[in-house]
């Protein structure tokens, strides 16, 4: 199935392999925050954790194969609306109460956040701490 988004900029320059291990990363990153918006309070630090260093690794191989940072949050970006779109789908179809649904689109726009930072964490190197 193509893309919805054209192989523009940095991702056009990459070989199939390349561009394959991206969308293979970003697969993991979606699956990880799904498993992290479904877990319980024990298994949810887990799950956020391999996120976040999944999108670190995703931000320091974009800047190896010569991607911006702001090309790497665009890319990011557009993932995460259509991301958004299913989770509020999703709640309508489970008929989640409108406390439920802002709850998990809440939750799910803070994990967001937390990934993008170790998206750019990881464009721009280790960071001291790490």
């Amino acid at each position: 199935m193509a893309s919805p988004y054209p192989q523009e900029g940095w991702l056009s320059n990459l070989s199939d392999a390349q561009r394959g291990w991206f969308r293979e990363r970003g697969r993991g990153l979606a699956r990880d925050l799904l498993a992290y918006l479904d877990a319980n309070q024990d298994q949810a630090p887990a799950f956020i954790v391999r996120a976040e260093s999944d999108a670190r690794e995703y931000g320091a191989e974009a800047a190896k194969a010569g991607a911006s940072l702001s090309d790497t949050v665009e890319d990011f970006l557009r993932f995460r609306k259509p991301f958004i779109d299913e989770l509020a789908s999703l709640a309508r179809r489970r008929g989640l109460d409108t406390g439920e649904a802002t709850g998990l689109l809440v939750e799910a726009q803070s994990a967001l956040d937390r990934l993008l930072v170790a998206l750019m964490t990881g464009h721009g190197g280790p960071a001291s701490g790490d």
